[in-house]
């Protein structure tokens, strides 16, 4: 460990740039697998349907379509309102 912070240190002496451009880029590169964001958003992007349904006529013999968009029916987005 001594090795690694005097290598750090003489590498700050020398080029503080480079070794702030490294700090950065590793920042983000190890940021997204720590961030709640990340999961949340992931969370969103599942409940949310790529290709939303066209509007159809409800002649009753559609059990599986709902009569009126506001219905409860599909995913519930309880963990989003508790948020």
């Amino acid at each position: 460990m001594a090795k690694i912070g005097a290598f750090l240190k003489n590498a700050w002496n020398k080029e503080p740039v480079i070794v702030a451009s490294c700090t950065i880029g590793a920042v983000a590169v190890v940021l997204p697998f720590i961030s709640p964001t990340t999961k949340y958003s992931a969370m969103l992007n599942e409940a949310v349907p790529y290709q939303y349904p066209v509007p159809v006529r409800d002649d009753g013999n559609m059990p599986d379509v709902p009569s009126h968009p506001c219905d409860p029916i599909g995913n519930k987005l309880e963990w989003l309102k508790n948020f």
